[in-house]
């Protein structure tokens, strides 16, 4: 089933994916929580993200990377705000360095996670704020719509394994 809808909100600055999965919360909480089966969906299919530090507790630190096709390395980090397994889970998500560092020349965004049970599948609604319109329209340009949109595509496959 995965993503069924996507909606940007320019009023209140939020970019919104709703996606449905045949699977309990638990289950798709797995796919957040492990890093190896996080890696196998964060990430466009042609960007996939290896994660070099993972951990769901506040004020930890997660540090990735993503390879394209043609080897070039896009670096990212979240640092976790909230978690209420396996329910809820906040970060904010930002550009980092080839060392992992934050690149604080571009801002991060914040990521909200929520897993809701409905008939025995899981609805999970992944919310991002952005500071600006700015910050929001030059995400949305650099292909993050349609990144998240395939990267969620790729959660029915990790779920099935």
């Amino acid at each position: 089933m995965t993503v069924i809808s996507v909606e940007k909100d320019t009023d209140a600055l939020t970019l919104t994916f709703a996606a449905e999965f045949a699977a309990d919360v638990n289950r798709v909480w797995q796919v957040w929580e492990d890093p190896r089966q996080l890696e196998r969906w964060w990430g466009p299919p042609t960007w996939p993200a290896t994660f070099t530090r993972h951990e769901l507790s506040v004020g930890s630190r997660s540090s990735y990377y993503m390879t394209g096709p043609d080897g070039t390395k896009a670096h990212g980090w979240w640092l976790v705000t909230a978690v209420d397994a396996p329910t809820l889970l906040e970060f904010d998500d930002g550009f980092a360095d080839e060392n992992g560092e934050p690149d604080d020349s571009i801002e991060a965004v914040t990521m909200t996670v929520t897993l809701e049970s409905i008939d025995g599948e899981t609805r999970m609604t992944t919310l991002t704020r952005f500071a600006s319109i700015e910050q929001l329209e030059k995400m949305v340009e650099m292909g993050m719509e349609e990144g998240m949109t395939l990267a969620m595509g790729q959660i029915d496959e990790v779920l099935a394994a």
